[in-house]
């Protein structure tokens, strides 16, 4: 009970000190990772275990390009190939009027992220060169679209190379090959997605520097969620006319909706693709995204030197300044470091032991139900 008080007066205090505190994007200022030491580990710095860590997952992605070779080198029959191909190709025309699509609209969001930063450095909220800042949001703004845009890519990919390998081995009454593709492609597709998304995050991370890495994870964000939104939404709506449309052709010329003859057929698998694939991955690297841009922001502007000083009912510093060390006086940017480490450690460890459980599961599996018909 007395820990229970003492955590509630804790969280309140922590509360009031943060409350009249106000924070723009100028004060997502990350901390140099170098600065955060791990005595337990040998002294080795944040900066360093990032860096090795995302060379572990840089492998998780090679992962994924590896379970989808081993799916593409499947067999199929000829006629179902053919099918898959017709498929993609749709579903890659469609794609193409999306970026298309998504470039426009990225026109209108990139002149209101290049006029609300040079009004912020003119008001002398940043001051770091506008012309710079702006740049490389934008630059990483497209980067997070461009991210959104390629998992969607893949995913399709991916799956019309499954679906025909599936069908094949239905068709030749392999059960654990039924079961088995399906898994693999959604393996690759999920590692794919996450080895990219924690790649991409962490290059900005260790390279960008300090003073414009909150503005250009900011940019990363709001990129990939531009993306997502509008594949998400366009690709459920897709699905849907592309339905109604079979549908029609069903009712009107009295052609059963999966006929091949009902030139509806290939659009609403198309839509079937669009729907239940390119929104999906595109929605949920950008949401893996922007959770960890979240939780980079909460650290930094939450553990500070005056949240620090006046949750300890110390005295105010005065002459704080973010960008100066010199006028420091507790260790909040190590702290700092050290947490946003824990929490890219934390999804390193899971990408990389999701890979492992697979094949891990797969070896069990195989071992017991390889073989039966």
């Amino acid at each position: 009970m007395k820990f229970l008080k003492l955590t509630a007066c804790s969280l309140g205090v922590l509360l009031v000190a943060v409350a009249p505190l106000y924070a723009g994007e100028a004060d997502l200022a990350i901390p140099d990772l170098k600065r955060g030491k791990f005595d337990t580990l040998g002294g080795i710095d944040a900066w360093t275990l990032l860096f090795a860590g995302a060379c572990v997952i840089a492998g998780t992605l090679g992962i994924s390009l590896y379970l989808r070779a081993q799916i593409h080198a499947l067999p199929a029959h000829r006629s179902m190939l053919n099918v898959a191909d017709t498929i993609y190709e749709t579903c890659k025309t469609y794609l193409i009027q999306q970026g298309k699509f998504l470039l426009m609209l990225f026109a209108f969001i990139a002149a209101a992220i290049a006029f609300y930063l040079f009004y912020s450095a003119s008001t002398g909220e940043s001051t770091t060169n506008p012309f710079v800042t702006v740049a490389l949001v934008l630059f990483f703004s497209v980067v997070g679209m461009g991210g959104s845009y390629a998992v969607a890519w893949y995913g399709i990919r991916v799956n019309t190379y499954a679906n025909c390998r599936t069908a094949f081995a239905a068709l030749r009454g392999v059960p654990w090959d039924v079961v088995n593709i399906p898994l693999r492609a959604g393996m690759s597709v999920g590692l794919f997605l996450i080895s990219l998304e924690l790649v991409m995050m962490v290059i900005i991370l260790l390279f960008v520097p300090r003073a414009i890495v909150g503005y250009c994870f900011l940019g990363f964000a709001i990129g990939e969620s531009l993306g997502a939104s509008a594949l998400r939404i366009a690709g459920g709506i897709f699905t849907k006319i592309a339905d109604i449309g079979s549908d029609l052709m069903k009712i009107v010329f009295k052609v059963k909706e999966d006929d091949p003859r009902n030139p509806g057929v290939i659009a609403d698998c198309t839509g079937d693709n669009a729907g239940d694939s390119v929104g999906p991955t595109a929605d949920g690297f950008e949401t893996y995204g922007v959770t960890g841009v979240a939780l980079i922001s909460f650290i930094t502007l939450a553990i500070t030197e005056p949240v620090i000083r006046t949750f300890f009912k110390m005295p105010i510093n005065e002459g704080f300044k973010l960008f100066s060390p010199e006028t420091h006086t507790t260790n909040f940017l190590d702290i700092q470091a050290k947490l946003i480490v824990w929490i890219f450690a934390m999804r390193f460890l899971m990408d990389f032991m999701s890979g492992v459980s697979y094949f891990v599961n797969q070896a069990i599996s195989g071992n017991k139900y390889k073989g039966l018909t």
